[in-house]
Protein backbone atom coordinates (compact mmCIF):
# COMPACT_ATOMS: atom_id res chain seq x y z
CA UNK A 1 0.00 0.00 0.00
CA UNK A 2 1.09 3.54 -0.69
CA UNK A 3 0.79 5.57 2.55
CA UNK A 4 -1.24 8.49 1.12
CA UNK A 5 -2.01 11.03 3.85
CA UNK A 6 -4.51 13.22 2.03
CA UNK A 7 -5.13 15.35 -1.04
CA UNK A 8 -2.75 18.26 -1.62
CA UNK A 9 -4.20 19.97 -4.70
CA UNK A 10 -7.63 20.17 -6.32
CA UNK A 11 -8.32 21.98 -9.61
CA UNK A 12 -11.67 23.72 -10.03
CA UNK A 13 -12.88 25.02 -13.40
CA UNK A 14 -14.46 28.49 -13.22
CA UNK A 15 -16.11 30.72 -15.83
CA UNK A 16 -14.61 33.96 -14.47
CA UNK A 17 -11.32 33.77 -12.60
CA UNK A 18 -11.82 37.23 -11.10
CA UNK A 19 -15.28 36.40 -9.74
CA UNK A 20 -14.19 33.00 -8.41
CA UNK A 21 -11.06 34.38 -6.77
CA UNK A 22 -13.12 37.06 -5.03
CA UNK A 23 -15.49 34.41 -3.65
CA UNK A 24 -12.83 31.97 -2.48
CA UNK A 25 -10.66 34.73 -0.95
CA UNK A 26 -13.25 37.22 0.37
CA UNK A 27 -15.94 34.74 1.44
CA UNK A 28 -13.95 31.62 2.36
CA UNK A 29 -10.79 33.40 3.47
CA UNK A 30 -8.28 31.57 1.25
CA UNK A 31 -5.07 33.37 0.29
CA UNK A 32 -3.36 33.60 -3.09
CA UNK A 33 -0.23 31.47 -3.25
CA UNK A 34 0.63 31.98 -6.92
CA UNK A 35 -1.01 33.68 -9.88
CA UNK A 36 -0.35 32.25 -13.37
CA UNK A 37 -1.83 35.03 -15.54
CA UNK A 38 -0.93 33.57 -18.97
CA UNK A 39 -2.89 30.38 -18.23
CA UNK A 40 -5.64 32.23 -16.27
CA UNK A 41 -4.96 30.16 -13.15
CA UNK A 42 -4.66 31.12 -9.51
CA UNK A 43 -3.38 28.82 -6.78
CA UNK A 44 -5.00 29.45 -3.40
CA UNK A 45 -3.68 28.22 -0.06
CA UNK A 46 -6.19 25.93 1.64
CA UNK A 47 -5.08 25.13 5.18
CA UNK A 48 -1.79 27.01 5.09
CA UNK A 49 0.90 24.94 3.39
CA UNK A 50 -1.17 21.75 3.74
CA UNK A 51 -3.03 22.08 0.46
CA UNK A 52 -3.79 24.10 -2.63
CA UNK A 53 -6.98 24.94 -4.45
CA UNK A 54 -6.33 25.74 -8.12
CA UNK A 55 -8.88 27.91 -9.90
CA UNK A 56 -8.67 27.47 -13.67
CA UNK A 57 -10.64 29.79 -15.93
CA UNK A 58 -12.44 27.67 -18.54
CA UNK A 59 -15.30 29.25 -20.47
CA UNK A 60 -16.34 25.99 -22.15
CA UNK A 61 -19.35 24.03 -20.91
CA UNK A 62 -18.66 21.71 -17.96
CA UNK A 63 -20.78 20.20 -15.23
CA UNK A 64 -20.57 21.68 -11.72
CA UNK A 65 -18.73 19.48 -9.22
CA UNK A 66 -18.65 18.84 -5.49
CA UNK A 67 -15.75 19.86 -3.24
CA UNK A 68 -15.49 19.47 0.53
CA UNK A 69 -13.16 21.36 2.85
CA UNK A 70 -12.48 20.26 6.37
CA UNK A 71 -12.47 22.39 9.49
CA UNK A 72 -12.76 21.86 13.24
CA UNK A 73 -16.22 21.15 14.56
CA UNK A 74 -15.88 24.08 16.98
CA UNK A 75 -15.70 26.39 13.93
CA UNK A 76 -18.66 25.00 11.97
CA UNK A 77 -21.49 27.05 13.51
CA UNK A 78 -19.42 30.22 13.17
CA UNK A 79 -18.84 29.37 9.52
CA UNK A 80 -22.61 29.19 8.96
CA UNK A 81 -23.03 32.65 10.47
CA UNK A 82 -20.06 34.10 8.53
CA UNK A 83 -21.33 32.74 5.21
CA UNK A 84 -24.82 34.09 5.83
CA UNK A 85 -23.39 37.54 6.69
CA UNK A 86 -21.71 37.46 3.27
CA UNK A 87 -25.06 36.67 1.60
CA UNK A 88 -24.36 33.00 0.94
CA UNK A 89 -27.29 30.59 1.21
CA UNK A 90 -26.09 27.75 3.44
CA UNK A 91 -27.75 24.72 5.01
CA UNK A 92 -27.99 24.03 8.70
CA UNK A 93 -25.36 21.53 9.92
CA UNK A 94 -26.07 17.90 9.05
CA UNK A 95 -24.58 15.05 11.07
CA UNK A 96 -23.19 12.07 9.15
CA UNK A 97 -23.01 9.23 11.67
CA UNK A 98 -21.15 6.89 9.30
CA UNK A 99 -18.16 9.28 8.97
CA UNK A 100 -18.59 10.63 11.75
CA UNK A 101 -18.76 14.32 10.85
CA UNK A 102 -20.97 17.40 10.70
CA UNK A 103 -21.28 19.28 7.41
CA UNK A 104 -22.84 22.35 5.86
CA UNK A 105 -23.52 22.86 2.15
CA UNK A 106 -23.59 25.88 -0.17
CA UNK A 107 -22.66 26.81 -3.75
CA UNK A 108 -19.93 28.92 -5.28
CA UNK A 109 -20.67 31.47 -8.06
CA UNK A 110 -20.18 28.79 -10.74
CA UNK A 111 -22.67 26.38 -9.17
CA UNK A 112 -20.12 24.00 -7.67
CA UNK A 113 -21.56 22.27 -4.60
CA UNK A 114 -19.29 23.13 -1.66
CA UNK A 115 -19.19 21.47 1.73
CA UNK A 116 -17.50 22.38 4.98
CA UNK A 117 -16.97 19.10 6.80
CA UNK A 118 -16.06 18.87 10.48
CA UNK A 119 -14.85 15.41 11.53
CA UNK A 120 -16.12 14.27 14.92
CA UNK A 121 -14.47 11.97 17.44
CA UNK A 122 -15.35 8.34 16.74
CA UNK A 123 -17.93 6.98 19.18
Amino acid sequence: MIPIRGVYEVAIPVKSLERAEAFYCDVLGLAVGLRDAPRKWVFLRAGGHNGVLLLQEDTRDWAPRHFAFNLDDADLDGAVAALRRKGVSVTEPVTHAWMPARSIYFSDPDGHALELCAPLAAP
